[in-house]
């Protein structure tokens, strides 16, 4: 049954398995990034155990990991890697320094992330509808998602970005949807959020009386699993390109 499209003036957009997916899981890719971080901390004059060092930061990160799906609060990745060089004796480091070294592990990752193939599609059908559209990322890197965004080439569509490394807060917690709905000047019953995960982007937008739609393409997940008989969209599709047709 499609949506009262008269009724929503924004649709927000989760990132990663919604508009964009990875081809190599991350996990593969971090022994191999955590060196990458380690060349640029080297070549400002670092001098570390690599080893040591760079197993100590993968297994910190899936610490972490774990660690905000229970609190919903994101400490930067920027804040973890201070925090470790100074265990390591590091009193002091440039913000320059981390971020570049940061910029060398994303740049790892990012080589395997690929939008969907009708990601930008709808994206221009629902602008050509007058719809305005933002996207809420749970991400512990802002600069990693800006760089996502502009890779796959959608920043044009988006009046604003919210990522929870920059608000402080992930989905499902209620304060990072309060921002997007401000910024755009909505009511939560004027808005829809399209996401792949349950707990998070679903979750949070019934929470709070947004409409949730999910997108199922990429959601079969032990998490989403988890969640089947306590956490109910409004809507299902499987693809993006569903999405103009259910705001038909």
């Amino acid at each position: 049954m499609p949506l009262p499209a008269h009724r929503y003036k924004v649709i927000f957009f989760d990132l990663g398995n919604t508009l964009l997916y990875q081809s190599r899981p991350w996990d593969e890719t971090l022994p191999s990034a955590t060196r990458a971080m380690m060349d640029v901390l080297r070549r400002h004059g670092l001098q570390l155990d690599e080893e040591r060092f760079c197993k100590q930061f993968e297994d910190r990160l899936s610490s972490y990991y774990q660690e905000r799906e229970t609190e919903f609060i994101e400490y930067t990745t920027a804040y973890l890697l201070s925090q470790q060089l100074q265990e390591f004796g590091v009193a002091e480091v440039s913000e320059e320094t981390i971020r570049e070294a940061l910029a060398a592990l994303y740049q790892v990752s990012q080589a395997h992330w690929i939008p969907e193939e009708d990601a930008v599609p709808t994206l221009q059908a629902l602008r050509e509808r007058g719809l305005r559209l933002g996207v809420i990322s749970n991400a512990s890197d802002a600069d990693d998602v800006e760089a996502l965004i502009d890779k796959a080439r959608i920043r044009p569509y988006f009046e604003h970005i919210f990522i929870s490394a920059v608000v402080g807060r992930r989905k499902p917690h209620p304060h990072i949807f309060e921002v997007a709905l401000q910024a755009f000047g909505v009511r939560p019953e004027e808005a829809a959020m399209v996401g792949d995960t349950l707990g998070a982007d679903i979750l949070g937008a019934n929470n709070l009386g947004i409409t949730s739609i999910w997108i199922t393409r990429r959601a079969d997940t032990p998490d989403n699993r988890d969640h089947l008989d306590t956490i109910q969209p409004d809507y299902t599709i499987r693809t993006l390109a569903e999405l103009p047709g259910l705001l038909a």
